[in-house]
């Protein structure tokens, strides 16, 4: 083999050498055996988690593997610092392992949730919470309802998924990044990853893909679509006094519209509310910048993409430190370690939610998840091509306009915990997860503590032609 000149590496993305279309050919890969295992889940973000330690919880040996340093994925490495989507008017929808975290979380001090008295529509509640996010962001309503929802601390949530993880028994892997599925005749037997010590196989008899990417899925051949949506790099704000900043919005919103309106073209687009109060004091979450045209695959792309954010975000600063009362000491904390990518491949498994799925809340008869008022059906977290393999996050089964509208993280955590139960249910009835009831997950779910969505809400849309897998 004649490698690449390392010059060759770092070509321009569009320069003329990438038309050459070269490519190299190695040996073939040698990876010792590291592990075997009932489930091995791939990916430790909120999905990723929530499917670990429910399999291990159901009685299986579980391996979960995880390419950063710690456990959370956005919503701590990603700092995607509200749990939201977990409503249907006054309804907790989302339940099960998500409100484990919240429980404990509060416990540590690092979360912030309204009581329920205060989850109602006023000027003095929206005052109140309305900075720390906790209001349903999908009402028309001004000002907002407050809401069931949390406000946390992005090292609480590493904290409380390694206590989560610790107490399963889960077999967890960090600083191993996936690299190719092993699969035969079919049937995905396990995957190999890159580490510091050279490639390592880990097999199991089920795999769960919650990359959030369907890196597993996609290169053991299952179908999927690929599409872009946007992609964000959030940051934290130290020393801001929250309570001289809420003052003066409330005392002179023209004027601090004007503001905010300035700060969010600097940041290319943001959130309704760019900066969020977090349980820390004088820490503030800003929820930008927003951008478009990145491929979260692509790693030039991605390169570019963290680079145009900071750009953006130090000007955004200096602007805010000299325009925005409250905000005149206030210092950069940090910025997320991992890029907030929205959308990229889709997986095309048995059921392909669409639009009008998550508009009209259609209800199946298989639905073992749900997120604010729309349900999953156990088929569209199962490829069609490749047995033993689940997946479970925001690349589940949908098209790109569905997707959009159903991929926080609470709901997939809830997809997490679904095909946690379906893999545990599968290893122990010796059978392929394709063929687990629904029924069954259900109930599994029940047991767990999480809301399955089989009991449709009086506002949902039924699905008379779905069936029970029996």
């Amino acid at each position: 083999m004649n490698p690449l000149h390392p010059a060759d590496s770092v070509a321009p993305k569009n320069s003329s050498f990438n038309s050459l279309e070269l490519a190299t050919t190695t040996a073939d890969l040698t990876a010792p055996v590291i592990s075997r295992s009932n489930v091995l889940v791939v990916g430790g973000g909120p999905a990723g988690v929530a499917a670990a330690v429910t399999a291990a919880r159901s009685g299986a040996t579980v391996t979960l593997l995880e390419r950063y340093s710690s456990l959370g994925g956005l919503a701590s490495g990603g700092m995607v610092l509200v749990l939201d989507d977990m409503i249907n008017g006054q309804e907790i929808t989302v339940t099960g392992i998500v409100s484990e975290y919240v429980e404990r979380l509060q416990k540590l001090g690092l979360a912030v949730v309204p009581p329920a008295d205060d989850r109602k529509t006023s000027e003095e509640l929206w005052n109140k919470w309305g900075r720390y996010g906790t209001f349903d962001f999908h009402s028309h309503t001004n000002p907002k309802p407050i809401c069931y929802a949390a406000a946390f601390d992005p090292d609480g949530w590493k904290r409380v998924s390694n206590d989560l993880v610790r107490e399963a028994g889960v077999d967890l892997r960090l600083h191993s990044w996936f690299s190719r599925p092993i699969v035969d005749n079919g049937v995905i037997k396990g995957v190999i990853c890159e580490t510091k010590l050279g490639p390592q196989a880990f097999m199991a008899d089920i795999v769960i893909d919650t990359t959030g990417d369907i890196d597993v899925a996609s290169r053991a051949g299952a179908s999927y679509a690929k599409d872009n949506y946007l992609t964000t790099l959030v940051f934290r704000l130290g020393n801001v006094n929250t309570d001289a900043a809420e003052a003066f919005e409330q005392a002179n919103p023209k004027e601090a519209r004007a503001i905010n309106r300035k700060i969010k073209r600097l940041l290319g687009g943001a959130w309704e509310l760019w900066w969020l109060k977090t349980p820390i004091d004088g820490v503030v979450w800003c929820n930008a910048p927003h951008m478009t045209g990145f491929d979260g695959t692509d790693p030039a792309d991605m390169t570019a993409a963290e680079f145009a954010a900071r750009d953006r975000i130090s000007e955004a600063v200096d602007y805010v430190r000299a325009n925005l009362p409250g905000f005149e000491n206030c210092y950069m904390l940090d910025v997320a370690s991992q890029m907030g990518v929205r959308q990229t491949r889709l997986l095309q498994g048995e059921y392909v939610m669409t639009k009008d799925d998550v508009t009209q809340r259609r209800h199946f008869a298989d639905t073992v998840a749900r997120g604010r008022d729309y349900y999953y059906p156990y088929r569209s977290l199962l490829p069609t091509e490749v047995d033993q393999l689940l997946v479970a996050g925001r690349h589940y089964s949908a098209t790109p306009e569905a997707q959009k509208m159903s991929r926080e993280i609470p709901p997939c955590m809830a997809m997490g915990q679904a095909v946690g139960v379906a893999a545990a249910l599968a290893v122990d009835n010796g059978i392929l997860v394709r063929d687990v009831s629904a029924l069954d997950i259900q109930q599994g779910m029940r047991r767990h503590g999480a809301d399955p969505g089989d009991v449709p809400s009086s506002n949902a849309t039924l699905d008379a032609d779905a069936a029970v897998p029996a």
